[in-house]
């Protein structure tokens, strides 16, 4: 990374609306453009901060980025040990090292807050049932990581009464950090981002991990609309979604996922200016009030993102469609 820059800079854009297809108004320089000046951490932190999200917790989630990327940086292509965990996922000591490193700084800052990751799973804080959670996910495409692919990426969410209002997305080999918060713009590296117009889906660019995640119902319905869009793309995992915020694809379609592989995604897409639901046009939230299996069952694990409100409502028609 250059001298000078940082992933925590300060945001410099402004917009009247965030949320589900908000629209930017202004935006400093042009999305890819990484850094801003470097500045203390707490300064950093508070000025990405909004009203809704403390700056507190804003550190707290590039700390824990921060991190994750020391661990997977350093067993990046790498000999590694790989395991498969009881649905052939692989798992590697990576994967397990930069959670437990995340965990203990949460544990240490705000003992209180519950988390949940993917290889730990529910840990309550010093004050069960918190209003708080971090739903964590240390290496979003193991396979990707395993394989020498730097198109993974760690996730961080941060859920208030099941809305997630903090995520990151961090890339630690390529030295790129999406960050959305609930109430402000999205940043790349400190520069705000944002999705693209693109309400017609013949002209629009999606991504999926792996046309393999599509299964019964959920392939014939991928299917019907991978054949109204331009040839899709696959093997992204999590770094489509950033690509989504910046504005250079148009749709990302899943299905398969678990709370810890989208809830970090939500902030990221929506701060963009972006629409994030499941495949019923429903909100991701934590609905996980009676625990972590009602959470689990509530989610249908199928979720898509798109950078344009039109778009996203003519993608669902399409994955709805019974012809």
């Amino acid at each position: 990374m250059p001298a000078g820059t940082s992933l925590r800079g300060s945001p410099s854009c402004r917009r009247t609306a965030v949320g589900p297809g908000a629209l930017l108004l202004s935006r400093s320089g042009p999305p890819t453009e990484r850094g801003g000046r470097k500045s203390g951490l707490k300064a950093s932190a508070m000025s990405a901060a909004s009203k809704s999200v403390p700056g507190e917790f804003v550190d707290l989630g590039h700390k824990l980025a921060d991190a994750a990327a020391v661990v997977t940086a350093q067993h990046f292509r790498s000999r590694l040990v790989v395991e498969h965990k009881g649905d052939e996922s692989p798992v590697t000591q990576a994967d397990r090292q930069a959670e437990l490193a995340m965990c203990s700084l949460i544990e240490q800052a705000l003992p209180n807050h519950g988390v949940y990751g993917e290889e730990g799973g529910m840990q309550h804080g010093s004050g069960e049932g918190s209003e708080y959670l971090w739903i964590l996910d240390p290496i979003d495409g193991t396979k990707s990581f395993i394989t020498g692919k730097p198109l993974f990426g760690t996730l961080i969410a941060l859920v208030h009464k099941g809305i997630p209002i903090l995520g990151i997305i961090d890339q630690p080999v390529l030295k790129e950090r999406w960050v959305g918060i609930q109430g402000a713009q999205t940043t790349l590296n400190g520069k705000c981002v944002a999705t693209r117009q693109c309400p017609s889906l013949s002209e629009a660019y999606l991504y999926a991990t792996t046309p393999d995640m599509f299964r019964g119902d959920a392939k014939a319905a991928f299917k019907r609309l991978r054949g109204q869009v331009r040839p899709p793309l696959f093997g992204c995992d999590c770094y489509a979604y950033g690509l989504l915020a910046s504005g250079f694809c148009d749709l990302v379609v899943e299905a398969d996922m678990m709370p810890y592989d989208y809830m970090a995604l939500v902030p990221v897409v929506e701060g963009a200016g972006g629409v994030m639901t499941d495949w019923q046009g429903r909100l991701l939230r934590w609905r996980g009030a009676g625990g972590l299996q009602e959470a689990l069952e509530a989610s249908t694990g199928e979720v898509i993102a798109a950078g344009d409100a039109k778009l996203h409502e003519r993608a669902l028609a399409m994955l709805r469609s019974t012809s």
